[in-house]
């Protein structure tokens, strides 16, 4: 009997040479490193070197972040990944009334440059990559990273790494928005064309799939949702004036990889010849870096369990193992604890140890594209496309993605998609290995990592001290300035980044732009 797919696509029990039938290798395939980038963005793939290993880290305080992180460069990590807390990520400071009871719990609280220069000291930010969850407020944390690598002697041109900065997926799936999206892609296009010209090695966006996968989304609404967020960021910075082939190449994405190894190795390799056709025949890019669709992967968060933790491991090892037979550029590995609480030490280095076996250990690395051929992999592989295509082809009929997501289609399908999952996992038919079957009478204890709620109380006395401190009249002068370049046409980021080195806050710099922009209010009207 045949199964379906998370997609609610067929599986076939046997698959033969008719799957293929009328199949045209040339055009769905090409070779590793060439259009249409089925079987990979580079040439060689893992046979030279592996992915980046990247841990997603940041906790508490930035003493305590940059301890960690440093832990994690003296085992191995060759990429660093700063979670920053819900204050942060919304814009506000930790002794904003709105923080209270959220600071430092869900990543590092980042108030002002000061907190910037504790979470890298000491870390050379010439030989580390560093990647930044943070979104609607991105390009702030950007700009104190240059300003602490500036502070080190290092040039802007020397820094590498990734912001997040995927505003559009926080409308449909996430929640950390702060301002409308025209305003938002407005920011998102200034970023663009000041890392163009000021630190041209950074990756400027990272469209991100994996939050709405968190939230229910199919393999298929995964990328489907995902690339026509891109082709919107695509189009606002073509409308800015931009050339296509002056900032696609530092495009990046972000996606999930689920245990179901199959699907998920298709899901990446129709990802990749979409966007290749998408770039290539819509946006006339010539520089074939402009169509290849680099991604970071992390291993399925919402598929880790509380009950029988230890079980995780074997989860996030399949799906480490989904994410490198797809063709990933860098992988998270989750820990086996985080459906409890923040990582332990000993469990973020094993989540690391599984992607230095899965490198070093196995041969999957020896060869590049694996399952290029494969009668069930390339019938997948069509299907999974077809069903994105006819996904972004409703959102193009609904005027595009930031149309749909103010009529909420995106969101109303993701949850649709959810409650799909929910019902199968409460029948029992979707296992879930420790939950609805094979469970244990009793659990055995286990002891998480847990933060300390003077961290808050401890930010606030930092805040009066920098605030005391500080010239109050050049961040006056700085924040007007700001508001001065956000009423008009001018790059905000400059003015910004003056009035972070006048040690002006988060809270300060996104409040001044909230009295421009004003904030958004979502709507259920789908």
């Amino acid at each position: 009997m045949a199964r379906e797919s998370e997609s609610g696509l067929p599986i076939e029990p046997v698959y033969g040479p008719d799957a293929l039938s009328g199949w045209d290798a040339d055009e769905k395939l090409g070779e590793p490193g060439s259009y249409p980038f089925t079987r990979g963005v580079y040439p060689t793939m893992y046979t030279g070197r592996p992915w980046t290993m990247r841990q997603y880290a940041g906790f508490g305080t930035a003493v305590e972040s940059n301890a960690r992180y440093k832990q994690l460069i003296a085992n191995g990590t060759m990429g660093l990944s700063v979670a920053f807390d819900l204050p942060t990520q919304m814009g506000h400071d930790s002794d904003a009334p709105i923080a209270h009871g959220e600071v430092g719990k869900v990543g590092v609280a980042i108030d002002s440059i000061d907190d910037m220069r504790v979470l890298f000291g000491g870390i050379p930010l010439d030989k580390v990559s560093t990647s930044m969850t943070i979104n609607a407020p991105a390009a702030l944390l950007l700009l104190l990273y240059q300003l602490v690598g500036e502070e080190q002697g290092v040039p802007a041109d020397k820094l590498t790494g990734t912001i997040q900065n995927d505003v559009l997926k926080e409308y449909i799936a996430r929640g950390t928005y702060i301002f409308p999206p025209k305003p938002s892609l407005r920011l998102i296009a200034d970023i663009f064309k000041y890392c163009k010209a000021e630190i041209p090695k950074w990756n400027t966006i990272s469209i991100s799939g994996y939050h709405m996968a968190e939230a229910g989304a199919s393999p298929a609404q995964e990328i489907a949702f995902t690339l026509a967020d891109g082709i919107e960021y695509v189009r606002t910075a073509v409308a800015a004036g931009m050339d296509v082939d002056d900032f696609a190449p530092r495009l990046s994405f972000f996606f999930v990889a689920r245990t179901t190894i199959l699907e998920e190795v298709a899901k990446f390799r129709a990802a990749r010849r979409i966007w290749a056709r998408v770039m290539r025949d819509e946006f006339g890019a010539k520089n074939p870096k402009s169509m290849m669709l680099r991604f970071h992967t992390q291993t399925a968060g919402v598929q880790l369990t509380a009950q029988q933790p230890e079980v995780n491991l074997v989860r996030v090892a399949v799906q480490g193992l989904a994410a490198v037979l797809g063709g990933t550029q860098s992988l998270h590995t989750n820990s086996f604890d985080e459906a409890i609480a923040l990582p332990t030490d000993k469990s973020a280095r094993l989540a690391l140890r599984t992607q230095q076996v899965l490198a070093y250990e196995t041969d999957v690395t020896a060869t590049v594209d694996p399952f290029a051929g494969s009668y069930v992999i390339e019938k997948m592989t069509d299907e999974v496309e077809a069903a994105a295509l006819e996904l972004m082809t409703k959102v193009e009929d609904l005027g595009g993605a930031v149309n749909a997501i103010e009529r909420g289609f995106q969101k109303s399908e993701i949850e649709r998609s959810a409650y799909r999952i929910a019902q199968e996992t409460d029948s029992g038919e979707r296992v879930v290995v420790g939950v609805n079957r094979y469970t244990l009478k009793e659990e055995e204890p286990y002891e998480p990592l847990r933060v300390d709620p003077a961290i808050e109380a401890q930010q606030a006395e930092r805040l009066a001290e920098l605030r005391a401190g500080r010239d109050q009249a050049a961040v006056d002068a700085a924040l007007v300035e700001l508001k001065k370049a956000a009423e008009g046409t001018d790059n905000v980021l400059y003015p910004m980044k003056d009035a972070l080195k006048a040690r002006a806050t988060v809270g300060e710099v996104c409040n001044a732009l909230r009295e421009v922009w004003g904030t958004y209010v979502p709507t259920d009207a789908f």
